[in-house]
């Protein structure tokens, strides 16, 4: 069977974008590989420097994925800083690579051109990553189309060690979520925690009522825009069209029918992770980083011997 790897960074309370961008396709495409779902703690580092925050981030990410349906007896559920041979891995890759390869990051470029200062982690980023995907001998990485430069960097580190140690490292190819939907926010933009425009996933009834009741209704012609741009996630065209026209200008209840079909998604997913407790996700994350730690510790066995550490 193909080995997927994905990670997803400890960075708070999902929204409905967050679901069907990211989400519902790793559940599914880990349905049908052998699946491995890191949470990125270290990776968040670079920017969270809350304790707290990062403590309840972390359970948070395991109930969000088992409660969206992931099977963690099928998919390796675990933390990245439980393996330190991720951290091991991005130091040999580091003594592989240039800095000037490194300044062409995407994410260390966007900072420097905010004139923000960048920590050397972030720096760094990418041969962590490369280490997190090349560990695992993962075939297949899913990733949007502004990530490709994750998989072009794993790819690179990987060629760099086969030519200097010899053929150690299989180099993984990118899944372009191509068909993921784009969810826009409230106000029309994209849904995004920093625009404070957006659904919450996992929120209560009321909330998200709040939510879509808010959702700006500027629009041309007779059609709410902004809200049919939402609703195209969770119903067909043809469904909405009779909805929307037998409703023209009825704004209420159409959003009315739009928190209805939140609702039939969310509630199930709502209600599973209330009764996930925070022993249960540690458990979780107790035998999956058992389970990486098996895979990852094998490979840095052949690791350290290439390179001549191993006496």
């Amino acid at each position: 069977m193909y080995k997927l790897f994905t990670g997803l960074q400890p960075s708070g309370a999902l929204h409905i974008g967050n679901y069907f961008g990211a989400l519902k396709p790793a559940v599914e495409m880990c349905r049908e590989y052998d699946g491995m779902l890191m949470v990125a703690d270290y990776h968040a580092l670079t920017t969270l420097k809350d304790p707290k925050a990062m403590h309840e981030n972390i359970l948070g990410v395991v109930k969000d994925y088992v409660a969206a349906g992931l099977d963690p007896e099928h998919t390796i559920i675990f933390k990245q800083s439980d393996v330190p041979e991720h951290t091991e891995l991005a130091w040999i890759f580091q003594c592989l690579v240039t800095v000037p390869f490194l300044e062409l990051s995407h994410a260390y470029k966007d900072k420097l051109a905010k004139g923000l200062e960048a920590n050397a982690g972030l720096f760094a980023y990418p041969m962590l990553m490369a280490a997190d995907i090349l560990l695992y001998d993962t075939d297949v990485v899913p990733v949007g189309e502004d990530q490709r430069q994750h998989l072009e960097y794993a790819r690179e580190a990987a060629a760099k060690f086969n030519n200097t140690f010899g053929e150690t490292f299989k180099e993984p190819r990118e899944k372009i979520l191509k068909s993921v939907a784009v969810v826009p926010g409230t106000d029309g933009k994209k849904m995004s925690k920093s625009y404070s425009n957006t659904i919450p996933l996992f929120g209560t009834k009321d909330e998200i009522t709040k939510a879509v009741m808010s959702i700006v209704t500027d629009s041309k012609g007779e059609l709410p825009e902004n809200v049919l741009a939402i609703h195209r996630a969770f119903k067909s065209e043809k469904e909405l069209g009779a909805l929307y026209e037998a409703n023209k200008k009825n704004y209420k209840v159409i959003k009315e029918a739009l928190i209805a079909d939140v609702e039939a998604i969310v509630a199930p997913m709502r209600d599973k992770r209330d009764s996930i407790s925070d022993a249960d996700a540690k458990g979780i994350l107790k035998d999956g980083g058992d389970r990486a730690r098996e895979r990852a510790s094998k490979k840095m066995a052949d690791v350290r011997k290439k390179i001549g550490v191993s006496i």
